[in-house]
């Protein structure tokens, strides 16, 4: 009797031992939910979901170390929009890793889902008054959940867009554009109509959209679910739901086929998606591609992954590796910027939690220089009409690297408040700059003269979407401008007659045929177009040269 008397008195001692640790289990994650729904879940979601930053689930950050992840939370991470939280206390900071790491529950979206969260707006159409539609430039207003649309120096429009954070996609006619969020919301704006018609919820959490070359389909990448959602373009009405295994890094479209592309952050597959028929093919890799850029004449893959210390190029076709040089620091090379100088291609990138930027001639594959820039930035950017390098480096600096010297020279937008992210009209007239702060600006300046044209207060400016410059299809284009200045200015100009005639008489009267054998065999094509003599040199251009120069005249066109 007494056995069983000390028996049930160590059971119940174990019994309320158990609950004493279940509540102090509970308390503590419930202390830790409060601390994350206060200080995170406005970028991060209530659910740890992810909305205008990456979802916090445990599978998310199951590679990071409770050091690691309260390092970050403390500090930031750099080249992120993250702020820091370096004013909570320590123990504080705890109760938040404790909570990210209890399991989440499993987070579904169905096609059922996704059509009923469809609105339809019905705003008064309105004439935007646009002009050129390739000087027309989207800025994403973060802090307030704006998008403006700008042509030149104007902003012709200002709408609300919740938790829009970058990534607008225009269609190749100028008349749409598409705006995503990474809480999976895919917006419709009608440039023709001035207005937003629709919008749509494609899943959970999104890390990308993009569009076919013929313009009918839109396709999101989703990472909850982890999905590849295909919608009419037009209407925005889902037509196939691909579901994958694995974190995509990101969908992009080509323009010289029906394909688009996409990899995943954590398994070695890439997978080609057929933009007619929407099949998905999934190829073998021998390493994950993390982040990657697709080169302007669309022939190779340029990649690299967080944790990797080399980048590495494949061939488009049969993704075999053709190029790898180590590296530090994972190039961020969705910010890649792209130039051409006395016959050769480059690109430039800035690198994770490293103060320099790196230089690379394309096709012939190799380092040229790496840069000092004084502190670890997101961005780079140029543009024919300008002879530097546009960096950010983490301050209130602006970095002008010169192209050719790769010298640097520094100027102070605003003294104090942050810099970031430089975009260019298509023409190359006006540079747009992000003061990134609550009480920050949107900055208008002339390129070649740095001359302060429009200053517009702004909450927390981020990304600026040019047509021209953000579509691969126009890359030789700009290509061609320099290939122009540097070797038809003294004789062509576009619109003006000078000792030859201009680029828009060539553009209506000839086809692309003419123009050709016109710059590679002028001695034997000047009777076919009706002159009694050639006063034009030979020109001995590679067959990506021809196709930048012919690309830039043909642009004349229509104008």
């Amino acid at each position: 009797m007494k056995k069983l008397v000390f028996f049930l008195f160590s059971l119940s001692l174990f019994a309320a031992s158990h609950l004493i640790h279940e509540l102090e289990a509970t308390g503590v994650q419930k202390s830790g939910y409060n601390l994350y729904y206060k200080y995170c879940s406005m970028c991060h979601g209530k659910q740890r979901e992810g909305i205008s930053a990456p979802p916090l689930l445990p599978t998310f950050i199951k590679k990071l170390s409770d050091d690691r992840l309260k390092s970050i939370i403390k500090h930031s991470l750099p080249q992120t929009l993250m702020p820091k939280f370096d004013y909570l206390k320590d123990e504080e900071i705890d109760l938040i890793v404790r909570y990210l790491r209890t399991p989440a529950k499993d987070i579904k979206w169905s096609e059922e889902d996704i059509l009923k969260s469809r609105i339809d707006f019905n705003t008064t159409k309105k004439n935007l008054g646009i002009t050129d539609i390739d000087n027309v430039t989207l800025v994403v207003e973060r802090g307030a959940d704006w998008v403006w649309v700008m042509e030149n120096e104007k902003v012709l429009d200002r709408f609300g867009f919740k938790n829009v954070h970058g990534g607008l996609k225009y269609t190749l006619d100028g008349k749409n554009f598409y705006i995503p969020t990474r809480d999976g919301w895919v917006g419709h704006y009608s440039l023709q109509n001035g207005r937003l018609e629709s919008k749509i919820r494609a899943c959970v959490n999104l890390r990308n959209i993009s569009l076919s070359r013929d313009g009918k389909y839109l396709f999101a990448t989703c990472l909850l679910p982890q999905m590849v959602v295909v919608f009419d373009r037009a209407t925005l009405q889902p037509v196939k739901i691909e579901k994958v295994d694995g974190k995509i890094s990101a969908l992009y479209e080509l323009y010289s086929q029906d394909e688009a592309i996409f990899t995943f952050r954590d398994r070695p597959k890439l997978v080609k998606v057929d933009t007619k028929s929407l099949e998905f093919h999934s190829y073998d890799l021998d390493k994950p591609i993390e982040d990657f850029f697709i080169d302007p004449f669309e022939e190779f893959i340029i990649g690299t992954t967080r944790r990797g210390k080399e980048l590495r190029v494949y061939d488009i076709k049969s993704l075999k590796e053709v190029f790898m040089a180590p590296i530090e620091g994972m190039p961020h090379l969705f910010s890649a910027t792209y130039w051409y100088r006395e016959g050769k291609f480059y690109f430039a990138t800035p690198h994770l939690r490293k103060p320099y930027i790196t230089i690379w001639q394309l096709y012939d594959w190799k380092l040229v220089k790496k840069i000092d820039v004084g502190g670890d930035g997101f961005f780079v950017k140029t543009h024919p009409q300008s002879r530097y390098l546009w960096v950010d480096n983490g301050s209130d600096e602006l970095v002008l690297v010169d192209k050719e010297r790769y010298s640097l020279q520094k100027r102070i937008p605003r003294k104090g408040k942050r810099y970031i992210h430089t975009e260019f009209s298509g023409d190359g007239k006006y540079a747009y700059l992000s003061i990134y702060e609550p009480d920050g600006d949107l900055l208008v300046w002339q390129t070649d003269t740095f001359k302060e044209l429009e200053d517009y207060p702004a909450n927390v400016p981020v990304g600026k979407y040019n047509f021209i410059n953000k579509n691969r299809i126009f890359y030789p284009r700009l290509f061609g401008l320099s290939i122009f200045k540097e070797k038809c200015w003294g004789c062509h100009h576009q619109t003006a007659m000078a000792f030859g005639p201009p680029w828009s008489q060539i553009a209506k009267k000839r086809d692309e045929s003419q123009i050709v054998a016109q710059i590679l065999d002028p001695e034997h094509t000047y009777k076919h177009l009706g002159y009694k003599r050639n006063a034009m040199p030979s020109f001995k251009l590679s067959p990506r040269e021809l196709r930048s120069i012919v690309d830039y005249i043909m642009s004349f066109k229509d104008k």
